[in-house]
């Protein structure tokens, strides 16, 4: 078990560093590619590019852990994800190498998420597990809070090939952080079975999970995802603001968002999973519907607020479901294919928004996103049990913690 003060050293304050790196590429990385030429499509290749990364390491990552360790995969994914964000910066001009190098940075994305995720719901007790997790979703959107506002600055200051230059910056110092501090407890006990045996016992365990809740959050990760590719695009080409301008709606919708993620927490504990969950897609998808009917800074400001504080509401709320769902002794191997589904939503949202944009206009293709909150929303209600009060066989953090007194 681990308290939340616990978690501070080896989880939140790596990944407040990362997903500061992550957050000064939301404004960033569209209008570098646009600035040298790049078409919609080109432009959610290369978006698309990481999240077809992760998706592709997901599950490899997953039934590696056991070998790796959560320390080792979280150390390696800092390096990996560093250097390949470094090599977007140089290889904008050599669209196949730009595209390789988003690739291998969203490989150090699954090595770095998927550690962090397994690690909290191994140490964290289901009862207390929606706190944790919705602490963690809260310190990644302080991250994106800040990231894209200095990325806005830095990218109209000094260029925004300099703005890459500082995520691929940002991730080495997490790496030293993490290498100094991180706590080696709750590491999963060494896996001797062979991937393909483990993986197929958690399909035959979890498959109606993966089916149902896999697909709310395939859904659900597809609108969330499309808001960081729409809003940036719809600002610069339909209303003309700079990246100084975008910067700030993303960071002031990640203020309201990251300061939702505690009663977000509170929610999933006190009244379940879903009751943070519905309201937030629902929401979510509203205010992408609004996106096309802004006409000004200010109004696109003020739609950006309403998605933060719909998208604070599901703080953590996909990764306490998936933690929830994992069977005892193969969260590693659930995991991975958890976050299989939802990266998988992450990587398809840039490709669909590039090529719908280049067709129908990016207004049309923002206000066509909000369809995917009702979907989302709809499979949690009627096909998704609630998982809040799992029987304590269910519960993986007491099941393979190897940190407890009985382990000790």
């Amino acid at each position: 078990m681990r308290t939340t003060r616990e978690l501070v050293l080896p989880v939140y304050l790596p990944t407040i560093l990362l997903a500061f790196g992550q957050g000064v590429m939301v404004p960033v990385l569209p209008l570098f590619l646009r600035e040298h030429g790049a078409s919609y499509s080109v432009t959610g290749i290369a978006i698309a590019a990481a999240w077809v990364g992760t998706l592709a390491a997901d599950v490899p990552v997953g039934t590696l852990l056991g070998r790796l360790g959560h320390r080792r995969a979280f150390l390696v994914g800092c390096v990996v994800y560093a250097l390949a964000t470094l090599a977007v910066a140089f290889t904008v001009t050599a669209a196949p190498l730009l595209v390789l190098s988003r690739f291998v940075s969203g490989i150090g994305i699954a090595l770095w998420g998927l550690s962090r995720h397994a690690y909290l719901a191994t140490v964290v007790p289901v009862e207390r597990r929606g706190r944790a997790i919705a602490v963690f979703g809260g310190i990644n959107r302080i991250g994106w809070f800040l990231g894209p506002a200095l990325g806005g600055w830095i990218g109209t200051l000094l260029g925004l090939q300099w703005a890459i230059v500082t995520t691929a910056i940002v991730a080495l110092v997490a790496l030293l952080v993490a290498a100094l501090a991180f706590e080696p407890a709750g590491s999963p006990a060494p896996n001797r079975e062979a991937p393909l045996a483990a993986m197929g016992e958690v399909l035959r365990a979890r498959w109606q999970a993966l089916a149902s809740a896999g697909s709310a959050q395939l859904f659900g990760q597809m609108l969330r995802q499309t808001r960081q590719v729409a809003i940036p695009l719809y600002g610069a080409d339909a209303l003309g603001l700079s990246a100084a301008a975008i910067g700030q709606i993303i960071s002031l919708s990640a203020l309201v968002d990251m300061g939702l993620f505690w009663p977000a927490g509170w929610i999933m504990d006190r009244w379940g999973r879903k009751a943070a969950a519905v309201p937030s897609f629902l929401l979510l998808g509203l205010g992408m519907g609004l996106v096309p009917f802004t006409s000004s800074y200010v109004e696109l400001l003020l739609v950006g607020l309403f998605i933060g504080f719909a998208n604070g509401l599901g703080s953590g709320t996909m990764m306490t479901l998936g933690a929830d769902l994992a069977p005892p002794g193969r969260t590693g191997e659930f995991l991975g294919l958890w976050r299989l589904v939802g990266d998988s939503g992450q990587a398809v949202a840039p490709l669909a928004v590039g090529f719908v944009a280049d067709a129908l206009g990016i207004a049309v293709t923002a206000g066509l996103c909000s369809g995917l909150g009702l979907l989302s929303a709809g499979m949690l209600v009627f096909l998704v049990p609630e998982t809040r009060h799992l029987r304590p066989a269910d519960q993986p953090a007491r099941a393979t913690a190897p940190s407890s007194p009985q382990r000790r």
